[in-house]
C-alpha cells in the first residue's frame, strides 16, 4: 500500500523573536517520523510560516504539539502586524500530498480540530474543504474583524465556532482562535514593485485577483459604488481565477508588493501570475522587479515556469534539470531581495534520502573506484546503464546545440523536442544504474533469509525467484530504453548540426554498447529462474532487441561513412 503524506502548513502570529520561532517549530520533530521542511519568519508581517510533512496521524499528533507551544509563547493581545490575523496559530491547513484523498485529508483536519477545542480551549473555525457550512468555505470570512473583532464574533449565533469555547475568555484573550482547513496546494507568493505606495500596489492586486474590484460611477477609487438589485455591490472581476492578492508596504524591504495567494497552481500558475503582474504594472507606469516565494513549491510548477520562459525565448526545453531551475529563479526574480536555494525551497528536493548513498551522485572518479573496488555491485549492468545515459547524453547535446544554431531559427521547436525525449530517456537510464545494483542486492537478501524448517525455506525460495525474475526485468529495461533512444542519434545525425555528426555516432556507439551488455545481464540473470515460461518470454524480447540494435548499428555506421 502506498505510504500517506499529508503536508501542514502552519502560520503563526511571531515573526521577528527568532528564538521564540526556533520553539515554536522544533516541537514537531519530537513526533518521529515528521519533516521539518521550513520556517520562513516575516518581519514586517509578524508572521512565520512553518511547513512539515508526515504521516496523517503524525501530522496532527506534532499540529497539535505546535498549536499548544505557540498558545504558551504568544500573546495576541500584543501582537501587530501587516498580516490580517486573529490567533496564535492564525491558520492551519492540511494538504494531501501522496496516498491520501482530499475527503481523507479532511476528516483529519475535524479530528485535530476537536482535540484543540477540547483539550486546549482554543476556539476555531474550519474552512476550504473542511468548512462545515459554505459561508465558512473562504479563510476572508472566518477571519473577518480579526482578533480585534473575536469578543464579538465568537458569542455571535452565527459565527459560533466549530471547535472550542464561544467566549472570549482569558484563555482565549491570549491564544485568540485557529482556522484549520484541507486544502490543495497553495502557493504563497509576493511581486515585488519599484514603489513604496500601497495604493498603487493594491491597484495591481485588484487588477489581477479572481475577485477583482468594486465597480464605481465616474472616479474608480471615490466614485459611488454599483448596486445590484439586491443592493449589494457590483465587481470588476480580475484578470486571473483562483488567485487572491493584496498590496502592502514591507519596510524590512523598503518596498511595496502584491501579496497573492495562487489556491490552484493547476489553473493559474506562478508565471502567469508574475507576467500579467508585469503586464498591469507597467500599463500604470510601474516595474516589477522580482517576486519572492513564501514557504515552499512543488518542483513541477518551478520546471513549468523555466519551459514558460524558454519558449518566449525560443530556446530548446531539453536542458538539465538543474539549468531550469536557474532559468526559473532569473526569469522570476526569486532572487531579488534574498537568495533562493533550491535544496530549501522546492519540496520534492527536502524530501530526498540524502542518507541513501546513490551511485548516479557519485563523482566519475569515485564512480569508477567504487566499480573497480571487490564489491560485486555495480556490477555489468548499472555500467551498462550509465553507458546509455553518457550516449543519450550527446544526442541531447547535438539536439540543443541544433536548436541554437544561427540561421536555424525557425526550427528550434523541431530540435527542441528531440533534447526533450533524449532527457527522458537519460533519466530512465540513470534511474536503471541504481535500481540494477538494487535488484542484485534484493538477491543477497534473499539468500540471507532463514531456512531452519520447511516454512521459512519455501518463503526463502520465493523471495529468491521473485529477486531473480526483478533483476532479469531491469536489465531488459535498459535495453529497451537505450535501443529507443538510438531515434535521437539518428535524428541529429541526419538533420542535426553536421558539425557534431561525431557526437551523435559516439551517442549511438554507447547506446549499442549499453544494449549488448545488458543483454548479458538478461542471459546470466535468466539461467537461474525456475520459472521456465517467464524466462523464454524474456530472452526472446532481449534477442529481438539485439538484433535489432546489431542492424541498426550498421545502418547508421554506413551512413556517417557515406557523409564523412
Amino acid at each position: 500500500m502506498k505510504k500517506q503524506l499529508i503536508e501542514c502548513v502552519l502560520n503563526i502570529s511571531e515573526g521577528r523573536d527568532i528564538k521564540k520561532i526556533n520553539e515554536i517549530a522544533n516541537i514537531v520533530e519530537t513526533v518521529e517520523g515528521i519533516k521539518l521542511l521550513d520556517i520562513d519568519p516575516g518581519n514586517t508581517t509578524n508572521r512565520t510560516v512553518i511547513t512539515f510533512v508526515g504521516e496523517p496521524e503524525k501530522v496532527i499528533d506534532a499540529a497539535f504539539l505546535l498549536i499548544k507551544k505557540a498558545s504558551e509563547l504568544i500573546d495576541m493581545s500584543n501582537h501587530s502586524g501587516e498580516h490580517p490575523r486573529f490567533g496564535a496559530t492564525d491558520v492551519c491547513p492540511l494538504v494531501p500530498i501522496a496516498g491520501i484523498t482530499m475527503e481523507e485529508t479532511t476528516k483529519y483536519a475535524h479530528k485535530l480540530g476537536e482535540r484543540i477545542g477540547k483539550e486546549l480551549g482554543i476556539p476555531g473555525y474550519f474552512y476550504e474543504n473542511a468548512a462545515k457550512e459554505k459561508k465558512r468555505r473562504n479563510l476572508a470570512s472566518c477571519r473577518s474583524g480579526e482578533y480585534e473583532g473575536l469578543k464579538e464574533k465568537l458569542v455571535n449565533p452565527n459565527w459560533k465556532p466549530d471547535f472550542g469555547p464561544a467566549n472570549f475568555n482569558e484563555k482565549v484573550a491570549k491564544s485568540g482562535a485557529t482556522a484549520i482547513s484541507a486544502r490543495d496546494f497553495l502557493i504563497a507568493y509576493n511581486v515585488n514593485l519599484n514603489t513604496t505606495s500601497t495604493r498603487r500596489a493594491n491597484s495591481i492586486a485588484f487588477d489581477i485577483r479572481e475577485a477583482g474590484r468594486v465597480k464605481r460611477e465616474g472616479n474608480p477609487i471615490t466614485g459611488k459604488k454599483v448596486l445590484n438589485k439586491d443592493g449589494k455591490s457590483v465587481r470588476v472581476p480580475g484578470k486571473l481565477k483562483a488567485v487572491k492578492g493584496i498590496g502592502w508596504y514591507i519596510e524590512e524591504y523598503g518596498i511595496a508588493q502584491i501579496s497573492y495567494n495562487l489556491t490552484n497552481i493547476n489553473i493559474t500558475s506562478m508565471h502567469e501570475a508574475f507576467d500579467e503582474s508585469c503586464k498591469s504594472a507597467e500599463s500604470r507606469g510601474l516595474r516589477v522587479t522580482g517576486s519572492e516565494l513564501i514557504g515552499l513549491i512543488p518542483l513541477q510548477a518551478m520546471l513549468d515556469a523555466a519551459d514558460y520562459f524558454l519558449i518566449k525565448q525560443e530556446r530548446s526545453l531539453g536542458i538539465a534539470e538543474s539549468e531550469k531551475i536557474k532559468i526559473a529563479v532569473k526569469s522570476l526574480g526569486l532572487d531579488d531581495l534574498k537568495p533562493f536555494v533550491p535544496e530549501e525551497k522546492i519540496i520534492e528536493y527536502l524530501l530526498e534520502d540524502k542518507e541513501t548513498k546513490k551511485l548516479i551522485d557519485l563523482t566519475v572518479t569515485d564512480f569508477a573506484e567504487e566499480t573497480a573496488s571487490e564489491s560485486m555491485a555495480p556490477g555489468g549492468g548499472s555500467i551498462s546503464a550509465y553507458v546509455g545515459a553518457l550516449g543519450i547524453s550527446l544526442g541531447t547535446m547535438v539536439a540543443n546545440l541544433s536548436a541554437h544554431k544561427a540561421g536555424w531559427d525557425d526550427r528550434w521547436e523541431e530540435f527542441s523536442n528531440w533534447a526533450v525525449k533524449g532527457q527522458a530517456y537519460k533519466n530512465k537510464l540513470l534511474f536503471l544504474v541504481d535500481e540494477d545494483t538494487n535488484s542484485f542486492n534484493k538477491i543477497i537478501e534473499g539468500f540471507r533469509m532463514p531456512k531452519s524448517n520447511d516454512e521459512e525455506i519455501s518463503i526463502r525460495k520465493q523471495a529468491i525467484e521473485n529477486a531473480t525474475k526483478y533483476a532479469t526485468e531491469i536489465p531488459l529495461q535498459v535495453m529497451e530504453t537505450a535501443y529507443n533512444s538510438m531515434e535521437v542519434m539518428e535524428a541529429m545525425i541526419e538533420k542535426g548540426l553536421q558539425n557534431s555528426l561525431s557526437d551523435a555516432a559516439v551517442g549511438i556507439l554507447c547506446a549499442r554498447t549499453a544494449v549488448f551488455g545488458a543483454y548479458f545481464n538478461v542471459r546470466i540473470n535468466a539461467k537461474d529462474i525456475k520459472d521456465k515460461e517467464f524466462t523464454k518470454d524474456i530472452l526472446a524480447k532481449a534477442k529481438k532487441i539485439y538484433n535489432s540494435t546489431i542492424q541498426k548499428e550498421k545502418d547508421v555506421i554506413d551512413y556517417i561513412d557515406s557523409k564523412m
